[in-house]
């Protein structure tokens, strides 16, 4: 195919474009799966921690898998209230209260610390609207 004058290709409806490998599964979004597998070992039990706090708060929580952390909010209108991203040494989660309060951020190194967070994660949760 040759390039058009403005340096790109021609529109085609029938070109495929080309598979990224681990970079986005097969119908564009990743699985929590995927996601795992490129954290290290040692964090993986706590990522896993963390999930299960936020899915277990209640049934109208959403969780949004990205390319370097995992989101989780509420419902449809996906008002987020914990974002996990492992780092090295920890995970990071920034939790949000309100669109009008700045999120909170702060890191959990082992599982004993998802404990310790999980009443500002519990309130984050009930507040956000």
């Amino acid at each position: 195919m040759e390039w058009n004058r403005q340096g790109c290709y021609p529109y085609n409806p029938n070109r495929i474009p080309p598979v990224m490998d681990g970079f986005v599964a097969p119908g564009g979004k990743r699985s929590y799966e995927d996601f795992a597998r490129q954290v290290p070992e040692n964090l993986r039990p706590i990522l896993d921690s963390v999930r299960q706090f936020c899915l277990s708060l209640g049934p109208n929580v959403v969780e949004d898998v990205r390319m370097h952390r995992v989101v989780f909010g509420k419902t449809m209108t996906f008002r987020w209230f914990a974002d996990v991203e492992p780092e090295s040494g920890g995970i990071l989660i920034k939790v949000q209260r309100s669109r009008k309060e700045p999120a909170q951020t702060f890191r959990v190194e082992n599982s004993q610390d998802v404990a310790e967070f999980g009443d500002i994660i519990r309130q984050a949760w009930e507040q956000i609207t």
